[in-house]
């Protein structure tokens, strides 16, 4: 049977309060019954009960973590950041997949809440800034990512990652260079697409909307986008694209046209993946320091449930690798 508190409270000849008390280390127990209940508890085998302290203080030293979903290799870097010190503080971690869709993220959170996790951190939100006006339903702290219009988020520099990627493209003389964005990515999405936009205008070259297409961050929707802009009267000479698996896709449908990766087209991805630079032709792509982000994010959270409220939105830089699937623009080249 295992050990419990009254066993405890018996050999050591007080009450089992006091007992409870000593563990938690109230400020009215004395050192020396503290002591003596501690040494006890250790010697007699004594597990202390997440679940039963949860319910006396509301505080089950468990983090909520909402992705999209466990197959998206951006995210383990990430998951590992923030297990990493969540351990460190001695946090245990729950995952739940939201499969990108708003109502299962409000369902996955709800879950979270009732089993009164201490906070939680939320990757690829549909929600975002609402959350603000989900604090009466979830008065605990939340973390989002990629959202630096919420209080409470730890992001990447998506625009000046973009503007980084697209001036790659420009010096090499592209100047019809197409964006696959990511309709389900609204905030990260939106910065990436006014940092095309913004190169693109500084360089003097007219955006043209044909060049614009919408993804959903997969390989699948990369051959799909790839394969409409090469129909196009004037495809395009490279692709900027919203995360590396969409540019991988594209590459793909590029081999498929009998297109040669950078002699007849230029890709860039954004994230740097572990494949991106084993793939083939290894990936030009903006690096996001995602290990990173999964620590400052569980810092700024465990921050939030110790009462600071002084934090501000983190924003950390991203960073142009550049690999062998950018060239000279094919007029260029000739």
């Amino acid at each position: 049977m295992p050990v419990t508190i009254k066993d405890i409270a018996q050999a050591a000849g007080v009450s089992p309060s006091t007992v409870s008390r000593a563990l938690s280390d109230h400020p009215r127990i004395s050192a020396g019954t503290k002591e003596r209940v501690r040494r006890l508890a250790r010697d007699m085998g004594y597990t202390p009960s997440i679940l039963a302290r949860g319910l006396v203080t509301r505080h089950t030293a468990t983090i909520g973590v909402a992705i999209t979903t466990v197959s998206d290799p951006f995210l383990a870097p990430l998951v590992r950041g923030i297990e990493a010190i969540a351990h460190e503080n001695g946090y245990s971690v729950f995952l739940g997949n939201v499969h990108r869709d708003r109502e299962r993220e409000l369902q996955v959170v709800q879950s979270f809440y009732e089993r009164w996790v201490s906070g939680i951190i939320v990757a690829g939100s549909q929600i975002d800034e609402g959350y603000l006006d989900l604090r009466d339903r979830f008065p605990l702290p939340i973390v989002l990512f990629n959202c630096r219009t919420y209080p409470y988020s730890v992001s990447t520099d998506n625009l000046i990652g973009a503007c980084q990627a697209v001036a790659h493209l420009v010096q090499l003389g592209h100047r019809r260079i197409a964006y696959i964005a990511n309709q389900y990515s609204y905030r990260a999405n939106l910065d990436r697409l006014t940092g095309y936009r913004r190169v693109l205008e500084e360089s003097g070259t007219s955006m043209d909307p044909n060049l614009v297409t919408e993804g959903d961050g997969t390989i699948k929707s990369g051959l799909k986008a790839a394969g409409e802009l090469l129909a196009l009267s004037q495809p395009p000479t490279a692709f900027f694209c919203f995360n590396d698996m969409t540019a991988m896709g594209v590459i793909n449908a590029l081999r498929r046209a009998g297109l040669q990766v950078p002699r007849d087209k230029s890709v860039v991805g954004f994230d740097d993946l572990d494949l991106a630079r084993y793939y083939n032709p290894p990936l030009t792509t903006v690096r996001q320091p995602t290990h990173q982000l999964g620590q400052r994010a569980i810092r700024m959270l465990l921050d939030l449930i110790q009462g600071r409220d002084d934090l501000q939105p983190e924003i950390l830089p991203a960073e142009l690798v550049v690999r062998e699937t950018t060239g000279p623009a094919p007029t260029l080249a000739q």
